[in-house]
């Protein structure tokens, strides 16, 4: 009796409830849309709570699901819409959002979505970190807004809040996978990439780890991405601009835009169209013809880096840190017609021209080239040099500077080869480079002020003597700024000596900018360049730093002013092997130091124990690895300090350089340089298993020994050594990660040393982003990647291989 009751009761509700739905439209997932009700069954709405009971009602909502109120509406014709959210045991749903109308104190009807979600798992497996790695792996980035100190502090000091931050922190909500088409628990981040720019909300599967919505913040109506085939950067991938028949060489998540035109070798502006491209795959059967309109593409992505570059590193926004937009105009012809294609390229003012080159020159595109010609915009836009005599000099020699550093920026970010300290060098047709800025002699420039090659200063700049020789005279800002970076030692041509210990080009850069920016003048002349550039580093790094020391001492080099603080000698950077557990140096023997030992923790001070050789002999060294199980291939690299500058930077200091898969002792010969400085200096031995470790910092697996070289007979002040002295090592036999075909363009076959099984293997890309690659016995599937240089990380489950492939 009592559940006929209950079932006679429920369809009466029913019954009664059908007059009140005028209207009802079902989704896919056959969730109500909409539900419109009729005069009279709308139900009273006096707030929230009365539309809160609405949607359960009809919504047919269980107890683990909840309709929050969010935010309320009213409109012009007298309705409210009040908003919910949906949650579900307390987790928000995203994008699962329902709206109550009302007029006049009555539901008129509901509208939204909603996910019916009874028995979903709700516990992550994942961790909020393992999931951030993904989410991150997903976007590829090269940096991201919270690596910015300056955008976080102006974030921080937008919102008020000394903690706010832009990096991710990772919500729990439920969403769509949107490959399979189900609700699941995911972890949801805000991820703010600053290059290339990007801002989405990216959701990773809490139990799978899988990436299952990207949902860009940032959008982009009319943009895209082009595929461009550029004459001197290789196949790079351009944000451009969808258009009426095709696609344009312009887009605008950059400041205000960045436009590149075709001037169709006339000199006229306002004639210049758009490159036009169908499906905005600029190949190079398309572009890489006699007209060079290849080089459009080049013009388009120097443009594109030299913003990021400035952006990323000097926290500026375009060259008048206001967004200003960059047009480049390529084709263009100082004479039409005359059959002879324009020889230059030139900041006006407005915008980047290029020209076709003619005898000397190529198209004169290349990636240091647009920096330098954007470089005097920003110029204009802080020191305003003036173009004559020293001033201009400095102006060409800044110019010159951020060419050579956006080149190295951009080549480090996307993996390019470019040669750093030559300027132009991609648009001579006949090799070489218009400067160098590691040699200026080279190319006619002077490496001292007012020394070889050096133009007078002239009462009267014209185009006919170079304005007083600015880009001659250049040389020596350019030369200041490599010393500055890289260091060197030595005897300049005015005999005076000097030592320089480099400080990267990142700092050098940041003093550099610093000096033009806050302190340089309009008429700056090399000696205010001098005092202004000591303020920036001291500015920046304290007035006894080893940054403000470079500086000073690279001035002296030059032969400005004199040197203000001592050369660093005695202390020497730290280097350490990260892992021992396969392999050390078990022996190292040279005249009287002769060890052998075991393990020593990466890193083994000898310097207690010495050895004596006269400058201009000949001497024999002999090292051997220790293994604890299998002979990997290792690279041993041995360092003498011959100038004793408290460094191994100097030519000729590498002595030994070479790999060996033996365990047992190897030797090599080597000749001390006759001008080696006499007295004691440091011998290094370094055994690691990465052909690219240097003579400091860390690095994975191996060991580093350092001991005590007394030399006898040598100069007081050491010359720099000519080349690399020692013998090669014997045994080469081949103990890496081998990869065939590379290029590959379906299958890579994978050999491990001893054919040792693969128990990892990952696939990056250039951007550092991970790629899903199907691999098994011996062999990566690579068909479904896009063209293009990767790295393979392998490991046989006692060390990690790293090998690059290229995908054709």
């Amino acid at each position: 009796m009592l559940l006929l009751g209950s079932f006679a009761a429920a369809t009466a509700a029913q019954a009664q409830d059908a007059p009140r739905v005028q209207n009802k439209v079902v989704g896919p997932h056959g969730q109500p849309e909409l539900v419109q009700f009729s005069a009279a069954g709308k139900a009273a709405y006096r707030g929230t709570a009365d539309g809160e009971q609405v949607l359960r009602q009809q919504l047919a909502l269980g107890v683990d699901d909840k309709m929050l109120p969010t935010r309320v509406e009213t409109d012009a014709l007298g309705f409210t819409h009040q908003k919910y959210a949906q949650y579900y045991k307390g987790i928000r749903v995203e994008h699962a959002a329902y709206t109550v109308h009302a007029r006049g104190g009555a539901v008129e009807s509901i509208s939204g979505d909603y996910e019916q979600l009874a028995g979903l798992n709700t516990t992550p497996v994942l961790g909020v970190a393992a999931a951030l790695d993904n989410a991150l792996a997903r976007v590829g980035a090269a940096k991201y807004m919270w690596q910015d100190a300056a955008a976080e502090a102006g974030l921080q000091a937008a919102q008020g809040d000394p903690r706010a931050t832009y990096r991710p922190q990772g919500e729990l909500v439920i969403v769509r996978d949107l490959q399979t088409d189900q609700p699941v628990l995911a972890y949801k981040f805000n991820i703010y990439a600053q290059q290339p720019v990007s801002r989405a909300y990216v959701y990773v599967d809490a139990r799978s780890g899988k990436v299952v919505l990207q949902d860009a913040i940032i959008k982009h109506a009319t943009g895209a991405t082009a595929t461009f085939a550029t004459a001197y950067s290789g196949t790079r991938a351009l944000p451009d601009e969808t258009a009426t028949g095709g696609y344009h060489l312009r887009e605008y998540t950059r400041g205000n835009g960045i436009e590149t035109y075709n001037c169709k070798k006339s000199n006229s502006y306002t004639s210049a169209t758009d490159f036009i491209d169908a499906d905005n795959s600029w190949t190079a059967t398309e572009y890489n013809n006699a007209n060079y309109d290849n080089v459009a593409g080049d013009a388009h992505f120097g443009a594109q880096s030299t913003y990021d570059y400035w952006k990323a590193v000097h926290a500026r926004n375009s060259y008048d840190n206001a967004g200003a937009k960059i047009k480049s105009y390529v084709h263009f012809d100082d004479t039409p017609g005359d059959g002879k294609g324009y020889e230059n390229a030139y900041w006006d003012g407005t915008e980047m021209t290029y020209g076709d080159g003619y005898t000397t020159f190529k198209p004169l595109a290349a990636l240091d080239v647009c920096g330098h010609e954007i470089g005097h915009a920003v110029c204009e836009n802080t020191a305003n040099l003036t173009y004559a005599n020293e001033s201009g000099a400095m102006n060409e020699g800044l110019s010159d500077i951020w060419g050579a550093s956006i080149e190295k920026y951009t080549c480090d970010k996307l993996g390019l080869t470019k040669s750093t300290w030559d300027i132009g060098e991609d648009i001579m047709k006949q090799g070489g480079a218009l400067r160098s800025m590691s040699n200026p002699n080279l190319y006619g420039q002077p490496a001292l002020y007012k020394g070889k090659y050096w133009v007078a200063s002239t009462t009267s700049p014209s185009n006919a003597n170079d304005q007083g020789g600015v880009h001659t005279n250049s040389g020596v800002l350019n030369y200041w700024y490599y010393l500055v970076a890289v260091g060197k030692s030595g005897t300049n041509e005015a005999g005076t000596a000097y030592s320089v210990t480099g400080i990267g080009l990142d700092a050098t850069a940041k003093i550099t900018f610093r000096m033009e920016d806050v302190y340089m003048t309009a008429s700056s002349t090399y000696a205010q360049a001098r005092t202004y550039s000591i303020q920036a580093a001291t500015d920046l790094y304290g007035a006894t730093s080893a940054q403000t020391t470079a500086v000073t001492n690279a001035w002296t080099a030059v032969g400005v002013g004199t040197t203000t603080a001592p050369p660093p000698t005695g202390t020497y950077c730290t280097i350490k092997g990260s892992s021992q557990a396969y392999e050390w140096v078990d022996l190292v023997k040279l005249g009287t130091i002769n060890r052998t030992s075991g393990a020593d923790g990466g890193y083994y001070n000898g310097t207690a124990t010495s050895t004596t050789v006269a400058a201009g002999s000949s001497q024999t060294i002999s090292f051997s690895a220790g293994f604890k199980s299998s002979a990997y291939t290792e690279y041993w690299k041995i360092y003498i300090d011959y100038n004793q500058d408290g460094d191994f930077a100097d030519t000729g200091e590498l002595v030994v350089s070479g790999s060996s898969s033996s365990a047992g002792t190897l030797t090599s010969t080597f000749t001390v340089p006759a001008t080696a400085k006499t007295g004691s200096t440091r011998l290094r031995v370094i055994m690691s298993d990465a052909s690219a470790t240097t003579s400091c910092g860390s690095y994975s697996y191996g060991e580093t020994e350092d001991y005590t070289l007394k030399i006898s007979g040598g100069a007081a002040i050491a010359a720099e050594p000519a080349t690399l002295t020692g013998t090669p090592l014997g045994n080469e036999v081949a103990q890496t990660l081998q990869v065939y075909p590379n290029p590959a363009t379906d299958a890579l076959r994978l050999v491990l040393p001893g054919r040792a099984v693969a128990v990892s293997v990952q696939v990056t890309d250039v951007r550092g982003a991970r790629q899903a690659v199907p691999y098994a016995d011996g062999v990566l599937n690579v068909a479904g990647l896009a063209n293009g240089l990767y790295t393979l990380t392998v490991s046989d489950g006692q060390k990690v291989f790293h090998e690059r492939f290229v995908k054709r």
